[in-house]
């Protein structure tokens, strides 16, 4: 009797995690460069940046960068209209379509990276690698349209995953071009450009006679941590400062406060959000935290004592 339910939980475990694996597989998600990982998750009221745009960027008809707080596009019965721009297209696909879907370090813009050649993508002869994910519509009833343009890797695989399970099908728009294009195209005119330079406002010793304020210069993109080290600016508080990992997000101490401009950060990732849970939402992991716009930083914001014991 020991043994056969021994060999019933083993089959129990493996078809748990063959059945994991396989929805992962058919959502096409996968680690891009070692930047992205599924159980990332995004906090679904946390605006999302968009770089070279912000986060309050709109455009005229259906063209609205997506916020994460409302998915939905803005044309008419909610669709973005494809007659805008012969770039993009639309087409209806089984919900897992034999993508892997990529993006670069800004966490956005999620493109084809490639094609299961015996997918339903691929077989269509319609998808391309390098084509920009912009919408998704389950087929069904009462379906409301997903604005995914300008969206994170995680809104789309949560786009995917959050599907109910009656959804066999789906609409998906997409757009031929690069991630620039199509930021002109949403913004109407120019060329899409991020600045070349951002101003990060460090506050330090904030309320006591020692405060300090430093404005420094930086490429969009930057990592947080790395500015204020390399600029001799201390983010470690008590002990932490000689025993930190250096910057692997594995002690969780380089806590700072992004006092302005939160929303021209990257989300927060779900290791990050459960490691800072008890404190407000504009705490960062600086090691983790980059910067697109300008931002106020300040250092050795109040953390209770709990914080340094997890």
């Amino acid at each position: 009797m020991h043994r056969a339910t021994l060999c019933v939980l083993k089959v129990v475990t493996w078809l748990t995690v063959t059945s994991i694996a396989d929805a992962w597989t058919g959502l096409g998600g996968s680690t891009i460069g070692g930047h992205r990982r599924y159980h990332d998750t995004v906090e679904p009221r946390q605006r999302q940046y968009v770089p070279g745009m912000g986060t309050d960027f709109t455009r005229r008809s259906s063209f609205k960068m997506s916020t994460g707080d409302d998915a939905e596009s803005s044309c008419g019965d909610g669709r973005i209209d494809i007659t805008e721009d012969n770039r993009l297209y639309r087409i209806r696909l089984p919900r897992a379509p034999g993508i892997e879907w990529g993006t670069d370090l800004s966490f956005a813009f999620v493109y084809v990276r490639e094609l299961d050649p015996t997918g339903p993508a691929s077989l269509s002869r319609m998808v391309k690698k390098g084509d920009q994910m912009c919408e998704l519509i389950p087929v069904g009833e009462n379906a409301k349209p997903v604005n995914l343009l300008g969206a994170s890797f995680d809104t789309v695989m949560g786009a995917f995953f959050m599907l109910d399970k009656t959804i066999s099908e789906v609409d998906l728009v997409f757009f031929r071009g690069t991630k620039d294009e199509l930021k002109a195209l949403c913004q109407g005119s120019g060329n899409g450009k991020e600045k070349e330079e951002i101003t990060v406002t460090v506050i330090q010793d904030k309320g006591s006679d020692k405060e300090r304020v430093i404005k420094l210069k930086a490429a969009p993109g930057v990592n947080i941590r790395k500015l204020l080290v390399d600029n001799d600016i201390n983010v470690y508080q008590s002990l932490t400062r000689w025993t930190n990992c250096k910057g692997k997000q594995l002690c969780g101490t380089c806590i700072v406060n992004i006092a302005q401009g939160l929303e021209n950060t990257n989300w927060k990732s779900m290791d990050e959000a459960s490691t800072l849970r008890d404190n407000p939402e504009s705490y960062r992991l600086s090691c983790v935290a980059f910067a697109y716009e300008d931002i106020t930083v300040e250092t050795f914001p109040v953390v209770k004592a709990y914080q340094w014991t997890r």
